[in-house]
């Protein structure tokens, strides 16, 4: 484990490198305890460097076997060598020479799954963002691009499969049971995509024909018997490849293409140059297993990972700094991929539901950063919400401002400009800008700047001039290390909408920039004047969340019903009711914290049964319009002292309260979505699914509710079907017959599926109420529990902290002690699991007084005890 360091890398210190590695070559000869690395590097000297400048190599916990400079062993004075760094401090006069690094590691004993480990067998690597150095010294830096080549030997019986990135070049046999395989990557890439993949797997093969004819052979690559499971992966793939062509122009450019499904992985997936390695839970799927979530995020990731290949791999990122160049961008790619693919409307509502429970938290808390931070000391603790969902909402404003043809061709530009180099945000910038002619200067600040900034917004309409009137008020709360902030261009999308659902038409608008449906906001006041309105207009603002912005806007609740019912914006009109159910929450939470009974007016009701019932709705709209904002939304509009009990209490209410008001409706439509052709993962399929399943959430309050679950429980046909049922038993109904049967029952029949047994774990840690602690320290002596499995941790530690807001936040504290001591145990095997579990703790001090001295107390044990640069990092900035 690296411990800390200290070190605080800034933006404005970056430097280039005195040296390049133009060309590596790699010999692995794999052996759980002993794998000895080979490396050869070809240096040279940048232009202009000092001839004695040293050369300072990157490592972490290395062991040093061979070091030769030019063919002749190093000397004693001529480097410096420790475990994490390797000085040529006398370096050859030379401006190209060579250093061969020999280097043992032990893959078996790597729990950190950073760098090569050995998982179930499997040899596996994860280098981002500095894990090569804990293979071989190298420049483990993005802004040096090096050809790879490299050649794998392992034992032919526990390694028939040899897999790196690029082309394959040849493969043989060694004698005495062990083989080889050589590949080649002609792409120059930095250090973090290199990849290597080692084991006994089976293969799913495809072929796929690009744009200009080539044929490239796909494959994915599982733990034999799951090869049924990879077929969606293989068709989101296909699909991928197809749609980066037609929508940017993007063909593929290898004679491969391969991924590989791994139980063990810290992140989601890796998108390595040709071999990506994945986390099985986003390639393994099928109606038995998969609910409709896991399809579309297979779906989703699978396309993520493939766009990286030209906006992370064939251009990467000059430093670390510029992380939100690929994630930010290649997030906005799949997420329009998904678009495509979907409903368009639902996946922006999708989109923005995530942004607001992730990403305004974090720049509303301590951990705030700007979209391209300034400065890191663990930069694996900036793989954030702010990152990749802010980092795509950027560009999608990019879009908004010049459109889509600039967008387009700005985008055409970056490519054809930027091919084969670590490129920055300002290269990003001025693409667009030289495309469009736009000054993008003002705009840049959405990558310096952290926060969310704040529109309030009055009206007035003057009927005898026909003129509407709108005072406009940009404001950006300080954040930390930022306590004066410039003002923003801010593209709002808006509607003026007419009592017959229509927009109205306006003749000319003064007081700032507005074309296209878009106010331009630049300044820190506006007042807008739009002239030849007919009627006094509902406004619709926003549209489409057009900007990743908070809104205060002084209108009635009568235009807000008017708005959720008839707003042709499908984005907005959801965001109509679900700012109409938030007010009702918040209300009946000030209720509760008051000692009385929350009561909700009945036209709330009425309203959601007309959503529910509107067949012109897309039933995954309906789904989503239903779904009430969840508990940490609503402790995000409250602000400060937060209490979650009382939340729950006012969720709860308003939830029995629709259900009651709706049961007749709400029955039988639920009775009439019910399917019974075979299961298929398509979007409309998905939907009906989706509503059915918001339905019986509700009707399991009412009287009958149990047996109601279980019957659906028990007749499913789908795992969508069944694990929905098996949420509601468990969080409406805990220790109950049915429940309890459920819960066994769902276990008797997956306990051999790693996934699916994980839904199990992170269904009961999500059940509210304070018994919540206990079921999860009883899981955790479970068999089938796992404290070195990334996905066995977030499914119970990680759901119980982030997603269970009152068995986490009880009032005694517990919740946090168990906290603690999880976070400090993981640590000791996995810094970066250990970092990500403790941003839990992240909003603490919104809470009330007595669960925040409580909370501050488990940081300041998690400050004492932590080791790692990693924890020590995130405990620090969550208490500053």
């Amino acid at each position: 484990m690296r411990t800390d360091t200290g070190q605080i890398f800034r933006l404005e210190d970056y430097r280039p490198s005195a040296y390049l590695i133009p060309e590596t070559q790699l010999i692995f000869r794999l052996s759980p305890e002993a794998t000895r690395v080979t490396a050869t590097l070809t240096v040279e000297r940048r232009e202009g460097a000092p001839v004695d400048a040293p050369l300072v190599l990157d490592g972490d916990g290395l062991q040093l076997v061979r070091l030769e400079i030019d063919g002749d062993a190093a000397t004693a004075d001529a480097c410096e060598v420790s475990a994490d760094r390797l000085a040529i401090v006398l370096p050859p006069a030379a401006n190209r020479f060579r250093l061969l690094i020999e280097t043992e590691i032990a893959p078996a004993r790597n729990e950190a799954l950073m760098g090569l480990y050995r998982s179930n067998g499997v040899y596996c690597t994860q280098c981002e963002a500095e894990g090569f150095r804990r293979i071989t010294y190298f420049l483990d830096r993005p802004d040096i691009l090096s050809v790879y080549t490299v050649r794998v030997e392992a034992e032919r019986e526990h390694a028939p499969l040899l897999l790196s990135n690029g082309n394959p070049v040849e493969h043989g046999d060694l004698g005495e049971g062990r083989h080889y395989a050589v590949w080649h990557d002609p792409f120059p890439k930095p250090s973090y995509l290199f990849a290597l993949v080692a084991g006994d797997l089976g293969k799913v093969s495809d072929r796929f024909v690009t744009m200009s004819g080539r044929e490239v052979e796909l494959g994915i690559y599982v733990e034999h018997g799951k090869e049924k499971l990879a077929g969606y992966a293989m068709d989101a793939l296909k699909r991928s490849m197809r749609w980066d062509e037609e929508v940017f122009g993007r063909e593929y450019d290898l004679s491969v293409f391969n991924i590989v499904a791994v139980s063990d992985f810290n992140m989601g997936a890796m998108e390595n140059k040709g071999l990506n390695i994945f986390n099985d839970k986003y390639v393994l799927a099928d109606s038995e297993t998969a609910t409709d979530a896991d399809f579309a995020n297979i779906e989703a990731i699978i396309a993520h990972e493939y766009f990286h290949n030209w906006t992370g791999n064939r251009i990467t990122c000059r430093d670390w700094f510029q992380l939100c160049l690929k994630e930010g961008l290649t997030v906005y790619r799949d997420h329009e991929f998904s678009a495509d693919q979907r409903s368009r409307a639902v996946k922006r509502i999708a989109e923005v539901r995530t942004l607001r429970a992730h990403q305004f938290p974090e720049d509303q808390g301590p951990l705030a950063h700007p979209v391209r931070p300034r400065r890191y000391r663990e930069i694996n603790n900036f793989y954030t919400a702010t990152v990749y969902e802010k980092g795509s909402e950027v560009v999608r404003m990019i879009r908004t401002i010049l459109g889509a043809e600039a967008f387009r061709a700005g985008m055409d530009l970056y490519f054809q400009r930027h091919d084969g180099e670590a490129a920055t945000i300002e290269d990003f910038l001025k693409v667009f800008e030289d495309a469009s002619g736009q000054d993008l200067s003002q705009f840049a600040l959405w990558y310096q700047q952290a926060g969310t900034p704040h529109l309030a917004i009055a009206s007035a309409y003057d009927a005898a001039r026909q003129e509407l009137t709108l005072e406009i008020e940009q404001s950006l709360p300080p954040t930390p290390s930022e306590a004066r902030k410039r003002l923003m261009h801010i593209p709002l999308a808006f509607g003026l909408v007419g009592q017959d659902g229509s927009d109205l038409a306006y003749q000319a608008a003064d007081g700032a920039t507005v074309e296209n449906g878009i106010i331009h906001v630049h300044k820190r006041r506006h007042t807008v004047r739009f002239s030849g309105v007919a009627e006094r207009p509902a406004l619709s603002l926003n549209r489409g969340f057009s900007a990743p912005i908070t809104l205060s806007v002084e209108q009635s609740p009568q235009d807000k019903i008017f708005l959720a019912g008839n707003d042709s914006d499908a984005f907005s009109r959801w965001q109509a009711f679900n700012t109409l159910l938030s007010e009702a929450l918040i209300a009946g939470c000030r209720t509760v914290l008051g000692g009385g009974t929350p009561q909700f007016a009945p036209w709330l009701g009425d309203l959601a049964g007309r959503i529910a019932g509107d067949e012109t709705l897309e039933p995954a709209y309906r789904a989503l319009s239903l779904n009430l904002p969840g508990e940490a939304d609503i402790a995000r509009e409250i602000g400060k002292d937060i209490d979650p009990d009382a939340i729950f209490q006012a969720r709860e209410a308003l939830a029995r309260a629709l259900a009651e008001g709706n049961r007749p409706a709400f029955e039988a439509l639920y009775h009439r979505l019910r399917d019974n052709r075979a299961f298929s993962p398509d979007a409309a399929s998905a939907g009906r699914r989706a509503l059915r399943n918001c339905l019986l959430d509700y009707l399991a309050l009412l009287p009958g509710g149990a047996g109601l679950a279980a019957e659906h429980f028990h007749s499913a046909t789908n795992m969508t079907d069944r694990a929905a049922a098996l949420a509601v038993l468990a969080h409406r109904h805990a220790g109950s017959p049915e429940a309890t049967e459920a819960l066994a029952a769902f276990e008797r029949a997956y306990a051999h599926d790693p996934l699916v047994m994980d839904k199990w774990f992170q269904i009961q840690a999500a059940a509210p109420g304070p018994q919540a602690l206990e079921t999860v320290r009883a899981l955790c002596a479970h068999p089938a529990f796992s404290m070195t499995n990334p996905n066995r941790l977030r499914a119970l530690v990680g759901t119980f902290s982030a997603a269970n807001q009152t068995g986490f936040h009880r009032p005694d504290g517990e919740g946090y002690r168990f906290f603690t001591e999880t976070v400090l145990e993981t640590e000791k095997r996995n810094p970066q699991m250990a970092a990500r579990l403790a941003t839990a703790l992240r909003s603490w001090r919104s809470l009330e007084p007595t669960r925040q001295a409580r909370a501050r107390a488990a940081l300041l044990s998690l400050a004492a005890g932590a080791q790692s640069a990693d924890l020590k990092d995130i405990v620090e900035r969550t208490l500053a």
